[in-house]
């Protein structure tokens, strides 16, 4: 029964043009990725400072695993509860302004066991309908009561706060959305938190290191707890969620997908700290990719491609699914590897290609990506 039903689902996959096959990376060198032998310019990476590939952060990184061992061994409320990892929790809840933060295995791990676990039963949450699956999830596991409103836009939230809202409300969000590449509008949002009793989470897995101040994202305004990753511009792995210090004492205690698993090595805590110096000294960096994202942005609106994104994150609208597919195959076939997001990552008939940039990126990529779409588009027209 069992295997019958995994088939059936995989050909239903494959005859929607939904199947999943990710190519298998051979080598990964800066900007450039390696498949079937060639070398492609990718703009599928999140290492948006090109920290995940930098060798200086790559030596201080092997130091500390040489010094501190590769695993904790240990979840964090038996032996993994260790000091470095306080330590750099510290650090990070004061670089970013908030009272205290928490490091959970992965961003997944933290959406999931953050907002399933501080939302209950009886609780009322407004969401935005394009935040990432893992907070979605969360919302499920909750139990509470949770209500989508039309992306990004705060006059649709405020009419539903309207008819939904008994007493105060949460409100679960992005800062720069992850498909899209939009940023939230800061400005409804205060005006509503104003008005209402909201308990804000922000998302700002994509805007850390990037966005704000030396890197501190843009939600400080309206964020009560806000969620990072290390795994994008931070250019390690892992994630932490940043929150007052009643709330990361209330995950230590009930956040299963913290409790229940073993805790980040210290020699990552300590590499954490290395972090916190590269970001805070890569002015440089952010403002060349905020630049270079804004040309490409540019670039690809003068030759009428249907382009959303406000930062280094840009969303091509494709439409089908299949058609997305054969952009993104076109594409590499002249040296570009781009993603082609399809349902239910995007909704269905909606399916884009999400180009991300890198300030590893130069402008010769950027005319040579834009040439490169009109081409498979010729090519795919032709066929």
């Amino acid at each position: 029964m069992f295997a019958k039903r995994v088939g059936s689902r995989l050909k239903e996959q494959q005859e929607s043009g939904l199947y999943r096959n990710p190519p298998v990376i051979e080598q990964s060198s800066g900007k450039y990725v390696r498949i079937n032998g060639n070398w492609l310019v990718n703009f599928a990476s999140n290492d948006y400072l090109g920290l995940g590939s930098d060798p200086k952060l790559a030596g201080k990184v092997a130091d500390k695993f040489q010094r501190y061992g590769s695993s904790s061994s240990s979840s964090r409320l038996v032996s993994g509860n260790l000091e470095i990892i306080k330590k750099a929790e510290e650090a990070f809840a004061n670089y970013f302004g908030y009272q205290s933060a928490l490091f959970y295995p992965s961003g997944y791990q933290c959406n999931l066991g953050l907002v399933g676990t501080l939302f209950e039963q009886g609780d009322r949450v407004f969401f935005d309908k394009h935040i990432h699956s893992s907070l979605i999830k969360g919302l499920q596991l909750s139990g509470a009561d949770y209500f989508g409103y039309r992306h990004n836009r705060a006059s649709h939230l405020q009419a539903r706060l309207k008819k939904h809202l008994r007493q105060s409300a949460g409100i679960v969000t992005e800062s720069l959305f992850s498909m899209d590449g939009d940023l939230l509008d800061i400005q409804g949002l205060a005006d509503l938190q104003r008005k209402y009793d909201l308990f804000t989470i922000v998302d700002e897995a994509h805007a850390f290191g990037v966005l704000g101040d030396k890197g501190k994202g843009i939600a400080p305004p309206v964020a009560d707890i806000a969620v990072g990753t290390f795994g994008k511009a931070l250019g390690l792995f892992g994630a932490f969620v940043l929150l007052p210090r009643e709330f990361r004492e209330h995950l230590l205690n009930f956040s299963s997908p913290l409790i229940y698993t073993t805790s980040l090595p210290p020699a990552h805590a300590a590499a954490a700290l290395d972090v916190l110096e590269f970001i805070h000294g890569s002015d440089q960096e952010r403002e060349h990719l905020l630049q270079i994202s804004k040309e490409m942005k540019q670039k690809l609106a003068a030759e009428e491609f249907r382009v959303g994104g406000d930062a280094q994150i840009l969303s091509i609208l494709i439409g089908p699914e299949e058609s997305a597919s054969r952009v993104s195959r076109e594409l590499f076939n002249l040296g570009f590897f781009a993603f082609p997001a399809r349902f239910p990552t995007v909704p269905l008939n909606r399916a884009i290609l999400r180009i991300s940039l890198t300030s590893m990126h130069d402008r010769t990529d950027v005319t040579n990506f834009v040439h490169s779409l009109k081409e498979a588009y010729a090519r795919i027209q032709a066929a």
